[in-house]
């Protein structure tokens, strides 16, 4: 039997439903947290205290990121003004090199020959033989230590002898000037002018120090900077290019010829012009080993353009200036400081030429 039907003053209330949990809490705890007011009582929760690093911003510096800012700013700042303390110095010395040598700088200083010892005239002579010596020393040491640079990268097994070989080339770079002056007098000299001069049968116009043994002398010093600078140039080419070349069927020298020396050039080149910067200043390696003082240069024709036979004495840049500053009595001031400023400028166009080519083969580069 069914039971009677309950009035609606007979039935239960219904109760209310539970409130939902919140993983982040209830609205109330979420106000507080956030540290906002309560909506109807107008009550807050106190702000969080001073100090504490990411309270409001979690993104914010911790102490120790700060403190390390400031010490980066601080030694940004002391390697800005060592380096100023190393240029004003330099940037004096160059103006007061310049401003001396305006005088006498023009086009015909350059062209012409020099008179009385140096204290007229111009310095055509001694750069135009600063000019060959510098190409007959490049004539020498660039294929040669290309060469050995390749072949010690690129041939050579990874062993004692290389490691030796590398040490070896890399101590060369330091040895003073003047003892590679003293090795090509007993080397070049010496001993190889007289052995052709024998071999030749020359008794009337033998072969004499000049500049065949002054290239050959900066040829030497120059060999250690050209070998590091060329294995250096070589090894940053990647080996997946070689690897990938050789995959291909393409032998070792294909591969050099092909991928790493068209990828390694402007290495290569920038070392090169930087050993010309070089060759152009040294005046001890070719102290003994044939430049003069003097040397008669004709004023006109072929004989100006090239007035030196490779088997005789030359005049260099470096000399003259060393000649006309130390050693020639009553020279003008302004003689002496012409002559240091052409080869400043000298030297300074080949360094920033290099600097700008590099930078310009480099951008090239798509790896």
């Amino acid at each position: 039997m069914n039971p009677p039907p309950q009035t609606p003053a007979q039935r239960p209330a219904p109760r209310d439903p539970a409130p939902e949990t919140d993983v982040l809490g209830t609205p109330e705890t979420r106000l507080r947290t956030a540290g906002a007011p309560l909506g109807s009582t107008g009550a807050s929760v106190p702000a969080p205290a001073a100090g504490v690093a990411g309270a409001d911003n979690p993104f914010a510096a911790t102490p120790f990121e700060r403190t390390k800012r400031r010490r980066l700013k601080w030694n940004r700042w002391m390697m800005f003004g060592f380096c100023i303390i190393l240029i004003v110095p330099l940037v004096a010395i160059l103006a007061d090199i310049f401003i001396k040598a305006a005088p006498v700088l023009s086009l015909d200083y350059l062209w012409a020959n020099p008179e009385n010892k140096g204290k007229g005239g111009g310095i055509w002579a001694p750069l135009v033989g600063t000019f060959y010596l510098v190409i007959g020393s490049l004539f020498f040491v660039a294929p040669i230590g290309i060469l050995a640079a390749i072949y010690l990268n690129e041939y050579a097994k990874e062993g004692w002898l290389n490691r030796t070989i590398g040490i070896t080339v890399t101590s060369l770079a330091g040895v003073p000037s003047i003892v590679h002056g003293l090795f090509g007098l007993g080397a070049f000299v010496l001993t190889m002018l007289p052995a052709i001069n024998g071999a030749l049968g020359l008794t009337s116009h033998k072969l004499e120090a000049g500049l065949l043994t002054a290239s050959l002398t900066i040829a030497v010093m120059n060999l250690p900077v050209v070998i590091t600078s060329t294995r250096e140039a070589l090894g940053a080419v990647p080996q997946a290019f070689r690897e990938a070349c050789w995959n291909l069927g393409a032998t070792r020298w294909q591969t050099i010829r092909t991928i790493v020396l068209p990828n390694s050039f402007s290495g290569i080149l920038t070392g090169i012009i930087l050993v010309v910067s070089r060759a152009a200043g040294e005046t001890a390696p070719i102290l003994f080993t044939g430049v003069t003082f003097f040397k008669f240069v004709a004023d006109e024709g072929l004989a100006k353009i090239f007035p030196y036979h490779p088997g005789e004495p030359f005049m260099a840049m470096s000399m003259h200036l060393n000649i006309i500053s130390n050693q020639i009595s009553r020279m003008p001031e302004n003689m002496k400081y012409g002559s240091a400023a052409v080869l400043i400028a000298l030297i300074l166009f080949i360094n920033s030429f290099a600097i700008v080519l590099r930078v310009w083969l480099r951008g090239r580069k798509r790896w």
